[in-house]
């Protein structure tokens, strides 16, 4: 039986707006992306106020304290009054250093050819 204080972990990272949709988280925690202390989480675990939790961000895990357990999906506004973001600055940086190179711009004319090039060739060969 749940108690009032506790939450299963699935429902209760949807309704704080950690993942888009309900199947969404509990599929986070059969890969063990989402760990308590030290334990991967199943989507059935209780969560209660007070925990600690990680979620996978590849390469790193952010890591985030129950402040309030809620048993509805609440508004984006209101998901401070719930949980505290408590992830290190040093790993934030790491996360932010490696989002920005993902997107580097690529010169024209390095790597593959364009459409264009590749008729261009196409018709220069032959």
């Amino acid at each position: 039986m749940k108690q009032q204080n506790s939450e299963r972990a699935d429902k209760f990272l949807w309704s704080v707006r950690l993942y888009k949709t309900r199947s969404q988280a509990a599929e986070a925690c059969k890969k063990k992306q989402v760990m308590i202390g030290d334990v991967f989480v199943k989507p059935s675990r209780l969560m209660q106020e007070g925990d600690e939790f990680k979620i996978k961000h590849p390469p790193v895990f952010k890591t985030y304290k129950i402040d309030k357990i809620l048993h509805k999906r609440v508004g984006a506004k209101l998901v401070k009054d719930y949980i505290t973001e408590t992830t290190p600055q040093d790993v934030l940086e790491t996360l932010d250093i490696i989002n920005k190179n993902i997107y580097l711009k690529r010169d024209r004319g390095t790597g593959r050819p364009t459409k264009k090039e590749r008729r261009d060739l196409k018709n220069f060969f032959g």
